[in-house]
């Protein structure tokens, strides 16, 4: 009985957790399309004319998927071989992230909670964040984004230093007379300058002032482009670690993904 349990089990993990099988593309596949479905119904649920034409359909729709993902939370729970380590994994956080509200919202009833309610039905849009589990080129774009980490809070720090650095400048040149009413406005408008989006509610009038702003603007141009090339290089760097050359033709290839190579049609 134990045994027979044990490769129950076995079967729903491979189909559940792993994608290199019949059964678990299927899995995947549907639970794309549910999950995109899900997202356009809380979508087409904040517009009004909609809402209120459908709204004993959205209901019906909503605890559908709601039951649906409760499902696969319960069998992701029973079939891991670490369920500590899943339910408080990144993934296992926002499984539970999507599937709560849910509940919140179909079962709250009453004028009462009506503003609170609206808040809770929003978060059911943390559902997007479970596609990135299923597309190839999202799990890449993340370990480019994890190999990037010390790269770029050590370049944040760098930008925080001179935002401040800046702010408490132009509030010594500026002071409150133009509106740099404290160092944290004056902060506050460096960053705003150095991200170029310019807000323009706070703007320096004195020659100097000026100056050290438009040096910030162009500082600010530089500072764009470089999280940009260290994630780049990450990436590329990624996309080369999951592939594999073919014997044959050298090809690229993803590990794990195909059996004959695209290019030359050798067997891998």
């Amino acid at each position: 009985m134990q045994r027979r349990r044990s490769n129950l089990r076995n079967k729903i993990y491979i189909i559940v957790f792993r994608s290199d099988t019949r059964a678990g593309r299927f899995f995947d596949i549907v639970l794309l399309w549910l999950i995109i479905l899900s997202i356009l119904l809380v979508f087409m649920e904040s517009v009004e004319g909609f809402r209120r034409l459908y709204q004993p359909q959205i209901r019906l729709l909503e605890w559908v998927f709601t039951f649906t993902f409760t499902i696969e939370y319960i069998l992701r729970i029973y079939s891991t071989r670490n369920t500590r380590r899943y339910v408080f994994s990144f993934y296992g956080m926002v499984d539970l992230l999507a599937l709560l509200p849910g509940y919140f919202a179909l079962l709250l009833q009453g004028g009462q909670y009506f503003i609170v309610l609206r808040a809770i039905r929003l978060l059911r849009v943390f559902r997007i964040l479970k596609l990135t589990r299923y597309l190839y080129e999202g799990n890449i774009l993340g370990k480019a984004v994890k190999a990037s980490l010390y790269k770029i809070t050590v370049f944040l720090s760098a930008v925080i230093t001179l935002v401040t650095i800046v702010g408490t400048l132009m509030y010594v040149i500026e002071g409150e007379q133009h509106g740099f009413n404290s160092i944290p406005e004056s902060i506050y408008w460096a960053i705003v300058t150095v991200t170029t989006v310019g807000y323009g509610d706070v703007s320096p009038a004195t020659p100097l002032g000026r100056l050290v702003a438009s040096m910030l603007m162009i500082i600010g141009y530089g500072i764009i482009a470089v999280p940009t090339g260290i994630v780049s290089v990450e990436m590329a760097r990624a996309t080369n670690d999951a592939q594999e050359p073919c014997p044959q033709c050298k090809a690229p290839v993803e590990k794990g993904k195909a059996n004959y190579c695209s290019n030359c049609g050798s067997k891998l």
